[in-house]
C-alpha cells in the first residue's frame, strides 16, 4: 500500500500528474528531462575525487566523485518510493552516470561544458514552452524547485510504465492518483478564475 511523508509516491505523482496533463508537455517532457540528467551527469564528472578506484578505473573516467554520490542517493530513494519502478530508474540512472563519465572523459572539461549548455538551451525552453502554450500552467518546479528536481526523472519514468505497461505500484494507486490530479486541476482552474474576475 501507498506510504505517507517522505516516501508518499501518490502524493508526489499526483502533484506531478497535475501539472503534466496536456499530451504536448508530456511528450515534451518524455524526451527532454532524461537528456538534461545527462546533462548534469557530464558536469558532475569534473567535480574533484573523493577517492581513487583500484586498477586503473580513474583512467576510464569512473570517479568516487559528487556526480556518483548523488547518482546513488537518487537511486535509494527511487527505490525506497517504489522497488520495481525504483530499480529501473536507479538502473537508468547508473547507466546515465556510466555514459556520461566516458564521454566526459573523452571530451575533456571545455567540449563537455558546450554540450551541456547546449543540452540547457535546448531542453529548458522546450519544456517551459509545454508548460506556458500548452499546459498553460507554471511548472511545478516553480513552486517546488528540489521536488521538482528529485522527481522528475523518476515520474517521466513512471508515467511512462503506465501509459506503456498500464503499470501501478499497488493496485488502486492509478486511480487513487487521478483522483487527485482532477480535484488539483479543479482547484487550480477555480483560483484561475476567480483571479479573472477580481
Amino acid at each position: 500500500m501507498g506510504r505517507t511523508g517522505l516516501f508518499d509516491l501518490e502524493r508526489y505523482f499526483a502533484i506531478y500528474g497535475a501539472y503534466h496533463s496536456h499530451p504536448v508537455n508530456v511528450l515534451l517532457h518524455t524526451f527532454l528531462v532524461w537528456p538534461l540528467v545527462f546533462a548534469v551527469a557530464v558536469l558532475l564528472h569534473f567535480t574533484p575525487s573523493l577517492y581513487n578506484f583500484p586498477s586503473g578505473l580513474n583512467n576510464h573516467g569512473f570517479e568516487l566523485n559528487v556526480g556518483l554520490v548523488l547518482t546513488l542517493m537518487y537511486a535509494l530513494f527511487y527505490v525506497k518510493l517504489d522497488k520495481k519502478a525504483g530499480s529501473l530508474a536507479a538502473l537508468l540512472l547508473f547507466l546515465t552516470w556510466v555514459g556520461a563519465s566516458v564521454l566526459a572523459s573523452g571530451l575533456g572539461f571545455g567540449r563537455s561544458w558546450k554540450l551541456v549548455l547546449a543540452v540547457q538551451v535546448f531542453c529548458w525552453p522546450a519544456l517551459l514552452i509545454g508548460h506556458g502554450v500548452f499546459e498553460k500552467r507554471l511548472p511545478g518546479i516553480a513552486d517546488s524547485f528540489v521536488e521538482g528536481l528529485l522527481m522528475g526523472p523518476y515520474f517521466v519514468l513512471l508515467e511512462f510504465l503506465q501509459s506503456a505497461f498500464s503499470y501501478e505500484p499497488y493496485p488502486g494507486f492509478n486511480k487513487s492518483v487521478k483522483e487527485k490530479i482532477e480535484a488539483d486541476i479543479k482547484a487550480w482552474k477555480a483560483i484561475k478564475n476567480q483571479k479573472k474576475l477580481s
